[in-house]
């Protein structure tokens, strides 16, 4: 049998540059400060280490992990080979509690490192990354939200990887509609629930790879009231442990979804007290506040979504980009009359280097969306106590940035994906290279953890007027301080023209849904609320790589003697200049469909959409 090949790639430059250039994180390492065990050489040497891991462990079983998938067997599910070993070896290293703190466990890194090592891992596996990443988020939801007896009983053992946990949202009936959920939780006399209902879609619902799962399992307890204000949050182990001992807690496994992609990660149908025997603990002391606790660990895998976007996306652009430079197909452009001319490397014609620049530019421009997330936490971390506006301005921006987050990183993902099986062809529709699975594996992220649809109106509803719209005011400010400071400079004229109409357009969208609030005009908020999401997105990447192209070009201009650092930046310089030429001049366009507000399809009868 031939030993699994690894095919994730990265670009590591590229992380320090956004770290150390762009974004200061240098400012806040070192004595004084809340990440005082961390200078640039350890934050670089982690990133290496992790990196070093994906393409040892992890990368090459991602293959492995969609040709074998899971199976069900007498109600238990068994991963694909080599997943146990990944996921001790894993926990073994200390990658999962990297940036958890110290008195959870962890190591207590800058947020930002943690969101790129989370790159590297969920770029070379996915499918395997969703074990321990759902774990993670479990566990630091209870960290936060359960009594002290509930954390020494479960957190200790889910962050170092002896437990896993989920999260039980979704039920068959119900799907996005959280608060339809019937499962139900009837009160016992030691002060527990009997837990009965069934969960659908749940990552890592169940697995061979630990003992036990701690399933966070959202119910309603007998009496509530209806929607998601009745709704509390329960922890339901696999395995209850009564007097010390592991015994089973009557949660059975009804099925395993046979998926598109992540075939590697376990999408179970749970059944939760069929035998009337699954006891359930209230997560802390209060109940009906299931939605306010989940939504620290929604928050946490929205933010996650977004990280596998970009890690799926980054290493198909760089497996299309090698694959452009070895393979060679037709002549050069400029020897269009010569029918003799030797072959070229299909990196050469004018197309395919369009599509590769485009992808380069999104992909940097995701990732530092991505990492300015995390540069907010890391700010607010360094000032908390000191400084309680500009932790309001910080937080205020997380809250902003998180659906974009979302939705644009798993949008782009797949048409970047898409494009990367261009690139090769034919050759990239085969399973012989990695683009076909990144595809497949990337069209989930748009829907799971709440479709695009939800994160547009989470934007519009309620993130946009947030503070009174102080956060999109401070937002829009910090766009135009670079469009004032740098429209001028040469070469970049054109880039900051539409840089500001960009600006000016989606300032002016903003209003526009003011008004339809206002005005009672509902519908037109999801009318037209996936619209905006995109537009706003594309604001803040063609901002964040314009200053980046900037940084590039002073580096450019100061003079560098390194072959490879200038041919660096000068790619840095391309992307920001690409991006704002010839995808910011969508947002000025989507800004005028917008205020059109088409009602053509909620006018159109059903009938008329098509036959029955």
């Amino acid at each position: 049998m031939s030993q699994p090949i690894n095919r994730y790639k990265a670009d590591l430059r590229d992380f320090s540059f956004l770290l150390f250039e762009q974004f200061g994180l240098g400012e806040l390492l070192g004595e004084g400060g809340p990440y005082a065990d961390f200078d640039e050489d350890t934050v670089k040497e982690v990133l290496s280490q992790v990196y070093r891991f994906a393409q040892d462990v992890t990368g090459p079983l991602n293959a492995v992990g969609d040709a074998h998938g899971c199976r069900l067997e007498d109600g238990k599910v068994f991963t694909p080979p080599g997943f146990k070993d990944a996921w001790e070896k894993i926990y073994e290293a200390g990658w999962r509690t990297l940036s958890v703190s110290e008195e959870n466990g962890g190591m207590g890194a800058p947020a930002s490192l943690g969101l790129l090592t989370e790159e590297l891992l969920s770029g070379s596996n996915t499918a395997f990354m969703m074990y321990p990443g759902l774990t993670l988020g479990a566990a630091e939801l209870l960290a936060e939200f359960a009594t002290p007896e509930q954390r020494r009983a479960y957190v200790p053992k889910m962050m170092d990887g002896t437990w896993a946990g989920t999260m039980c949202l979704s039920e068959p009936h119900a799907g996005s509609d959280v608060g339809s959920a019937t499962t139900t939780a009837a009160p016992r006399e030691d002060g527990r629930y009997d837990i009965k209902g069934t969960k659908i879609y749940i990552s890592g619902g169940d697995q061979d790879i630990t003992e036990n799962v701690v399933h966070l399992v959202l119910a309603r307890i007998d009496g509530a009231v209806p929607g998601t204000k009745g709704l509390s949050l329960f922890i339901v182990p696999k395995m209850r442990a009564d007097d010390g001992a592991l015994a089973d807690n009557d949660v059975q496994v009804a099925s395993i979804e046979h998926k598109m992609g992540i075939n590697g990660s376990a999408t179970c149908v749970l059944n939760f007290g069929e035998q009337g025997e699954c006891v359930g603990e209230l997560v802390g002391t209060t109940p009906h506040q299931g939605m306010r606790q989940m939504f620290k660990m929604m928050n946490f895998a929205r933010i996650g979504v977004g990280i596998q976007g970009l890690a799926v996306a980054a290493s198909a652009y760089l497996n299309a980009l090698e694959y452009a430079r070895d393979r060679k197909q037709g002549s050069s452009i400029k020897e269009w009359k010569n029918a003799e001319a030797p072959r070229v490397a299909i990196i050469e014609h004018p197309n395919v280097r369009r599509d590769l620049l485009e992808m380069k530019a999104k992909v940097e421009g995701m990732r530092a969306l991505i990492v300015k997330l995390g540069i907010h936490q890391d700010r607010i971390q360094s000032i908390a106590g000191k400084d309680d506006e500009s932790v309001a301005y910080h937080q205020g921006q997380i809250d902003l940035l998180t659906p974009l987050v979302k939705a644009y990183c798993s949008d782009e993902a797949f048409q970047i994906c898409e494009r990367a099986i261009q690139v090769y062809g034919g050759a990239g529709y085969l399973r012989d290279w990695p683009v076909e699975q990144y595809a497949r594996d990337a069209k989930i992220f748009s829907i799971y953890e709440g479709t695009n649809a939800i994160q547009a109106l989470d934007l519009v509803g309620r993130k946009l007027g947030q503070g009174g719209g102080k956060n999109t005011q401070a937002f829009l400010g910090d766009v135009q301080k670079l469009i004032g400071a740098e429209k001028e400079r040469e070469g970049y004229e054109l880039a900051f023209k539409n840089l500001q109409k960009a600006h000016e357009a989606v300032g002016g969208s903003v209003m526009q849904f003011l008004g339809w609030f206002q005005g009672g005009q509902m519908a037109n908020i999801p009318l037209t609320a996936e619209r905006f999401l995109q537009m706003m997105s594309k604001l803040v990447i063609g901002w964040l790589l314009l200053e980046a192209s900037v940084l590039a070009d002073e580096k450019l201009g100061a003079g560098i003697e390194s072959d490879a650092e200038r041919a660096f930046y000068e790619g840095k310089k391309a992307s920001g200049l690409f991006f704002a030429l010839n995808v910011l001049p969508e947002v000025v366009a989507a800004a005028r469909v917008l205020k059109t507000a088409d009602a053509s399809p909620l006018e159109l009868r059903d009938a008329a959409f098509g036959p029955a």
